[in-house]
Protein backbone atom coordinates (compact mmCIF):
# COMPACT_ATOMS: atom_id res chain seq x y z
CA UNK A 1 0.00 0.00 0.00
CA UNK A 2 1.45 3.40 -0.90
CA UNK A 3 2.30 6.01 1.85
CA UNK A 4 0.43 8.41 -0.26
CA UNK A 5 -2.98 6.12 -0.07
CA UNK A 6 -2.12 5.91 3.67
CA UNK A 7 -1.78 9.68 4.53
CA UNK A 8 -4.93 10.40 2.25
CA UNK A 9 -7.17 7.94 4.35
CA UNK A 10 -5.67 9.01 7.48
CA UNK A 11 -7.19 12.28 6.10
CA UNK A 12 -10.52 11.18 5.44
CA UNK A 13 -10.88 9.37 8.40
CA UNK A 14 -9.81 13.01 10.40
CA UNK A 15 -12.48 14.73 8.34
CA UNK A 16 -15.62 12.44 9.24
CA UNK A 17 -19.19 13.53 9.29
CA UNK A 18 -20.43 14.21 12.44
CA UNK A 19 -21.49 10.63 13.84
CA UNK A 20 -23.69 11.06 16.65
CA UNK A 21 -26.91 13.55 16.25
CA UNK A 22 -25.66 15.87 18.40
CA UNK A 23 -25.82 18.83 16.43
CA UNK A 24 -23.44 20.56 14.21
CA UNK A 25 -20.10 19.89 14.92
CA UNK A 26 -16.89 21.13 13.74
CA UNK A 27 -14.38 18.77 11.63
CA UNK A 28 -11.99 18.84 14.84
CA UNK A 29 -14.87 17.20 16.70
CA UNK A 30 -15.14 14.11 14.07
CA UNK A 31 -11.41 13.42 14.26
CA UNK A 32 -12.08 13.05 18.00
CA UNK A 33 -14.88 11.30 18.01
CA UNK A 34 -12.93 8.60 16.08
CA UNK A 35 -9.74 8.62 18.08
CA UNK A 36 -12.25 7.90 21.22
CA UNK A 37 -14.04 5.35 19.39
CA UNK A 38 -10.49 3.21 18.64
CA UNK A 39 -9.18 4.14 22.20
CA UNK A 40 -12.21 2.55 23.49
CA UNK A 41 -12.06 -0.59 21.20
CA UNK A 42 -15.36 0.50 19.31
CA UNK A 43 -13.64 0.48 15.94
CA UNK A 44 -10.67 -1.27 14.61
CA UNK A 45 -7.23 0.92 13.54
CA UNK A 46 -7.85 1.45 9.67
CA UNK A 47 -4.45 -0.69 8.72
CA UNK A 48 -6.74 -3.76 9.56
CA UNK A 49 -10.29 -2.25 8.23
CA UNK A 50 -7.76 -1.95 4.51
CA UNK A 51 -6.72 -5.20 4.64
CA UNK A 52 -10.25 -6.93 5.15
CA UNK A 53 -11.43 -4.89 2.63
CA UNK A 54 -8.97 -5.63 0.46
CA UNK A 55 -9.20 -9.11 0.68
CA UNK A 56 -12.90 -8.86 0.01
CA UNK A 57 -12.48 -6.86 -2.82
CA UNK A 58 -9.18 -6.08 -4.49
CA UNK A 59 -8.38 -2.71 -5.86
CA UNK A 60 -7.18 0.50 -4.83
CA UNK A 61 -9.23 2.22 -2.26
CA UNK A 62 -10.40 5.75 -3.34
CA UNK A 63 -12.82 7.16 -0.73
CA UNK A 64 -13.38 5.61 3.02
CA UNK A 65 -16.08 6.99 5.72
CA UNK A 66 -16.86 5.96 9.01
CA UNK A 67 -20.32 6.35 10.31
CA UNK A 68 -22.57 5.40 13.45
CA UNK A 69 -25.37 3.88 12.57
CA UNK A 70 -27.77 2.58 14.76
CA UNK A 71 -25.67 2.32 17.69
CA UNK A 72 -22.94 0.40 15.54
CA UNK A 73 -19.66 2.00 13.71
CA UNK A 74 -19.64 1.41 10.16
CA UNK A 75 -16.82 1.66 7.72
CA UNK A 76 -17.73 1.96 4.16
CA UNK A 77 -14.97 2.12 1.56
CA UNK A 78 -15.26 2.77 -2.21
CA UNK A 79 -12.68 0.46 -3.97
CA UNK A 80 -11.69 0.72 -7.97
CA UNK A 81 -10.71 -2.75 -9.13
CA UNK A 82 -8.50 -3.83 -11.70
CA UNK A 83 -10.89 -4.26 -13.87
CA UNK A 84 -11.79 -0.58 -13.72
CA UNK A 85 -15.53 -1.09 -11.59
CA UNK A 86 -15.77 0.87 -8.45
CA UNK A 87 -17.22 -1.38 -5.68
CA UNK A 88 -18.88 0.31 -2.32
CA UNK A 89 -17.75 -1.99 0.65
CA UNK A 90 -19.45 -2.07 3.89
CA UNK A 91 -17.74 -3.24 7.01
CA UNK A 92 -18.40 -3.39 10.60
CA UNK A 93 -16.03 -1.02 12.40
CA UNK A 94 -15.57 -3.20 15.49
CA UNK A 95 -15.61 -6.93 13.52
CA UNK A 96 -14.46 -5.95 10.32
CA UNK A 97 -17.17 -8.30 8.74
CA UNK A 98 -18.11 -7.52 5.29
CA UNK A 99 -21.60 -6.61 5.58
CA UNK A 100 -22.34 -5.56 2.09
CA UNK A 101 -20.67 -5.40 -1.28
CA UNK A 102 -22.46 -2.77 -4.17
CA UNK A 103 -21.33 -2.65 -7.54
CA UNK A 104 -21.39 1.33 -8.21
CA UNK A 105 -21.68 1.38 -12.28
Amino acid sequence: MSRLLIRACLLALAALPPALGAGPARSDDDGERARRALERGEIRPLDAVLAAARAAVPGDVVALDLKRNDGHWLYKLRILGPDGRRRDVKIDASSLKILDVDDDD
